[in-house]
């Protein structure tokens, strides 16, 4: 398929929704740069993270008892990404529990979204479209423009995953719009821009068998 050289991390934009200046919305750019370090490239049918295991586990070995919220929040997408769900499940249930300690709501909804990304990976994809239309609306409801992005663009890959192109389509485009909005350079929309081109390629597939 055409998209399928796009499907590369870059080291600006890693598939994880790096945070746009002024916006709380993820780790800061060591963690994402930790991160980003293990993943090899993308699955063109899947959207899903080709990851060096090896990178991974060390990185988790480095981290070891450490319970801030970034280093938490590291863990639950470095569990997420070696197939650890069930750990990764129990870390992100404590991330979003400090993220209501200390009141930062914002926090709380990247927490959430988090979250909401180990349902999705555990096979429970209305639970986590669920929690993430809940996450798009209180990010709308709030003007936190950044993270209505960051929870639209994986509530897409929710929908990617259930085949539910059109709505994927949407969302991502909503992503796509929204970190224009917030004058995202070319590198930080990558994210989107892909996902999108992929929905896409799906959808006028399946209107082609229709």
């Amino acid at each position: 398929m055409a998209w399928y050289h796009w499907l590369t991390p870059t080291r600006r934009y890693p598939w994880f929704e790096p945070s746009i200046p002024g916006h709380t919305v993820c780790l800061p750019c060591t963690t994402w740069s930790s991160i980003l370090s293990i993943i090899l490239g993308y699955d063109p049918t899947t959207l899903r993270e080709r990851v060096d295991l090896r990178a991974a586990g060390d990185r988790l070995i480095e981290l070891g008892e450490l319970r801030s919220l970034s280093a938490l929040s590291e863990k639950v997408a470095l569990l997420r990404l070696v197939g650890r769900l069930d750990e990764a499940w129990e870390v992100a249930n404590e991330a979003v529990r400090l993220a209501r300690f200390t009141g930062d709501r914002e926090q709380l909804l990247g927490s959430r979204i988090r979250r909401a990304q180990v349902l999705q990976y555990q096979g429970k994809l209305d639970e986590a479209h669920k929690e993430l239309s809940g996450c798009v609306d209180e990010a709308r409801i709030h003007e936190w423009t950044a993270l209505e992005a960051f929870a639209s663009q994986h509530r897409g890959k929710v929908l990617f995953d259930q085949n539910e192109f059109e709505g994927a389509v949407a969302d991502f485009s909503n992503a796509v719009s929204l970190r224009e909005k917030l004058g995202a350079s070319a590198d930080e929309l990558e994210s989107s821009l892909i996902a999108l081109a992929v929905a896409e390629s799906f959808l006028d597939e399946k209107r082609r068998q229709e």
